[in-house]
């Protein structure tokens, strides 16, 4: 039976009975995450022992009376308990697919975890997953000189040159993040990054005072000056760490200390008996400068892939045919955007 979760408590509890989850499949998470206008909703099917639950954020199409759905930034997908080879994919995809015509939704497009078991099996039969590049994890399994033999040798060099100009320390107060986040900002105006970057400062304070999850600042002072140099953004939960967001100040780029951050994070998840430390990958899933600075400290790849989901294909055609000329796309198809009717003119 299908059923939708809108509150906390009552989303908390579903939780607390899956296999395991992530800081993407909290309530608070998705509560910072949305935006003017979006609805997160936990979608949970249970049937004997087994249990899916499935977060998503849903939003209205413009002018139009149906909606959409999608994950909200990061790594999220279904979270499960008791799935085994005698799920009956079919009675799921069934129920699945008449919730969400009777929501008016769409389409649904989920960025999945790598580190969340039986996501493909629960929607092999719900559109399409589709790979789309690699992600760089640190197995904290193994121990410390195991990790850091995995190193590129000019990463160690790099590092421990870091360990002798910086002071790591983890903020404490508000006004330390604000600073963190000012150099965050500027950071992203140099690299000309996309718009969906400019978090709100309330984004960083409320990830910081979150109780569904812990999320740790880590700050960089310069040794001599005791200026504050860069820091980085880890979240944590249950037994995965991830590397977040991190900004560094100009004049410390030859000597970046976001690298030393990573080193320590690394370190204290391992005595702190955590299993996966996801770096993340390039921009756009590339494998640019990015994804050659993370895959530095590991070669351990994590396939990232992406669920797509056309709920109603007559509805789906009528939007992309009627909105395809407005957003540029000449054909049904539009290739790597998903779905074809979204576009940065339209909502």
């Amino acid at each position: 039976m299908i059923s939708v979760i809108e509150n906390k408590e009552e989303w908390n509890a579903v939780l607390q009975k899956v296999d395991t989850y992530d800081i993407y499949h909290t309530y608070e998470y998705h509560q910072i995450s949305k935006k003017n206008g979006e609805k997160p909703i936990l979608i949970t099917y249970e049937k004997q022992d087994c249990l899916v639950a499935i977060p998503l954020i849903v939003k209205a199409i413009r002018d139009t009376a149906h909606n959409d759905a999608t994950s909200a930034y990061g790594y999220s997908g279904p979270i499960s308990k008791n799935i085994s080879e005698d799920f009956d994919h079919d009675k799921f995809s069934l129920e699945l697919k008449e919730f969400l015509k009777q929501r008016a939704v769409a389409s649904v497009f989920s960025r999945l975890n790598p580190y969340i078991p039986n996501q493909s099996t629960v929607l092999q039969n719900s559109g399409n997953i589709e790979k789309l590049g690699n992600l760089i994890n640190i197995d904290l399994t193994l121990d410390l000189e195991s990790q850091r033999r995995a190193y590129n040798p000019r990463l160690r060099t790099y590092i421990n040159k870091c360990r002798k100009k910086y002071i790591i320390k983890e903020a404490e107060n508000e006004e330390q993040i604000k600073k963190l986040v000012s150099i965050y900002y500027e950071n992203m105006l140099r690299v000309n990054a996309n718009d969906r970057y400019f978090f709100p400062g309330s984004y960083f304070l409320s990830l910081w005072k979150s109780t569904d999850f812990k999320t740790k600042f880590l700050l960089a002072y310069d040794a001599a000056s005791q200026e504050l140099a860069g820091g980085a953004i880890f979240t944590i939960v249950n037994d995965i760490i991830h590397y977040h967001l991190s900004g560094v100040k100009k004049e410390y780029l030859k000597l970046n200390p976001i690298k030393l951050l990573i080193d320590d994070m690394r370190v204290s998840g391992t005595h702190g008996d955590f299993k996966y430390f996801n770096l993340g990958g390039g921009v756009g899933n590339n494998c640019d400068s990015l994804f050659r600075f993370k895959s530095g400290f590991s070669k351990n790849f994590k396939n990232f892939k992406v669920w797509k989901f056309i709920v109603d294909q007559n509805v789906y055609a009528d939007l992309v045919s009627s909105r395809n000329i407005q957003c540029g796309f000449e054909s049904m198809s539009c290739q790597k955007f998903f779905p074809c009717y979204r576009c940065n003119i339209l909502s």
